[in-house]
């Protein structure tokens, strides 16, 4: 049970065996909220309507947490964000992002399966960049469009279709592409971020 009311059901698969974590309000929920939860875990597609229902009944129990104060830092070893973000406003969003930008904390895991390369806040309004990508093997222009990415989330925000919130949308992806580097960048994740 947790308190992150940014993902009030997280389900994980670890071979045979599944991870469940929930928000702590569904510890007072009914047998119909239960069994879609029940549902959701074996199939995350599946309509969630009671769950929905349930948290926005119950949305007042939900703790606001302050934001931690932000510690914002732009320079890396080998790349300075805050020119990158400064450009890439200025050509793709006519200066109208005003997210922070900054590198995100080292991870003392060395070994990480998934990485996020980037991700975008909007509770903060900051954009953090791994600091993996600080590095002369990696090129400016992943660097660039990693940037721009997080850019278009900021602004263009989330989009919520039959109730499912969607942040790749096809709006997203087909703006996505205007990236001058695109073809080179996706092909670059692909042949050098892999492992």
């Amino acid at each position: 049970m947790t308190d992150n009311s940014t993902s009030m059901i997280s389900v994980k698969m670890h071979g045979k065996n599944v991870s469940v974590r929930l928000h702590r309000i569904f510890l007072n929920a009914g047998v119909d909220v239960i069994r879609e939860i029940a549902e959701f875990i074996k199939n995350k597609r599946c309509r969630t309507p009671f769950i929905r229902d349930f948290i926005k009944q119950n949305s007042e129990c939900l703790r606001r947490r302050q934001p931690a104060k932000l510690s914002i830092n732009t320079k890396g070893k080998y790349y300075d964000l805050s020119g990158i973000y400064e450009s890439i406003n200025n050509k793709y969003f006519n200066g109208k992002v005003s997210a922070a930008i900054t590198w995100g904390a080292k991870s003392p895991r060395c070994a990480v399966r998934k990485r996020t390369l980037g991700s975008y806040s909007s509770h903060t309004n900051t954009i953090r960049i791994n600091p993996i990508l600080d590095k002369k093997s990696v090129p400016r222009y992943f660097i660039e469009f990693i940037v721009y990415h997080e850019m278009l989330h900021a602004d263009m925000g989330t989009e919520t279709k039959n109730g499912r919130r969607s942040v790749h949308s096809k709006e997203f992806k087909m703006r996505e592409r205007f990236f001058k580097d695109y073809e080179r960048a996706v092909a670059w994740e692909k042949g050098e971020m892999r492992d």
